[in-house]
């Protein structure tokens, strides 16, 4: 953990305004075991921290017993830049999920869409990963390796043709975005291609790919459909490949990048 993430639910504030917040770990809880086991944190010391779609700062571990550490929290940064890209991919195993995850958490992205794929494994689609807290506790990790605190929206699609229909990336900000699909097998172009933009929306299918029906439902949303090369990959690493690429387009790899 490079950020010790709360939930605003966990803090406590004094009665007037101006002072630290406060929170109370359990000595089980794993933030606590990171930071006296693996930080060696001790009475005194600081710490990176944050809440949950709030303020980043500086925690300072106040006192520890048998059975708890308290933490005093002053956050007054904000976060960094969300990476203007959403995501729609398709279903696949449950542990390339939770990596798929962690991972678009610690890139930025402002929404995951997962959607039913005509090729995917129908199995995959009941995963209990969405019910029992493993997405956010993925999602989490991710967001505390990159030091940041906001998470990606997630939602569910039955299928590409729903999330097509629905366009949920007309609400995320103005301006038209880039509409993209990954796929290596027939595609119309190439990443490399790509002009500059302000936003991206990117579909990427499941590890089989897209069936000649989504890719027409696809061609006839406006998507284009553009090549990584011709390797066969995950579908995490082709999410991972394919945002970073974007992300060149949209000038998030630039040191002074603003939201």
């Amino acid at each position: 953990m490079n950020l010790i993430l709360f939930e605003a639910g966990e803090l406590s504030w004094p009665e007037h305004s101006g002072g630290p917040a406060h929170v109370s770990l359990s000595r089980r809880d794993t933030r606590a075991a990171h930071l006296l086991k693996v930080l060696r944190k001790k009475e005194g010391d600081g710490f990176d921290a944050g809440v949950v779609d709030g303020k980043l700062g500086v925690g300072t571990i106040v006192e520890t017993s048998a059975a708890a550490v308290r933490c005093s929290l002053e956050l007054d940064t904000a976060p960094p830049p969300r990476t203007p890209v959403r995501l729609a991919a398709g279903f696949s195993r449950p542990i390339q999920l939770r990596r798929m995850f962690r991972d678009m958490a610690s890139l930025g992205l402002s929404a995951i869409d997962l959607a039913g794929t005509e090729l995917g494994e129908k199995s995959y689609r009941d995963t209990k990963l969405l019910d029992d807290g493993g997405a956010r506790a993925a999602l989490l990790e991710g967001a505390a390796q990159a030091r940041d605190t906001r998470l990606p929206k997630l939602a569910l699609y039955p299928s590409l043709a729903v999330w097509l229909a629905a366009r949920p990336w007309d609400g995320d900000a103005a301006g038209r975005p880039m509409l993209v699909a990954a796929d290596n097998v027939t595609p119309a172009g190439s990443f490399a291609g790509l002009e500059h933009g302000d936003r991206a929306v990117l579909a990427v299918g499941s590890e089989r790919g897209w069936s000649g029906a989504e890719r027409e439902l696809l061609d006839r949303a406006g998507f284009r459909r553009l090549s990584m090369g011709s390797r066969a990959l995950r579908t995490e690493t082709a999410c991972t490949a394919a945002v970073i690429l974007l992300m060149e387009k949209l000038g998030c790899l630039q040191e002074n990048c603003r939201e």
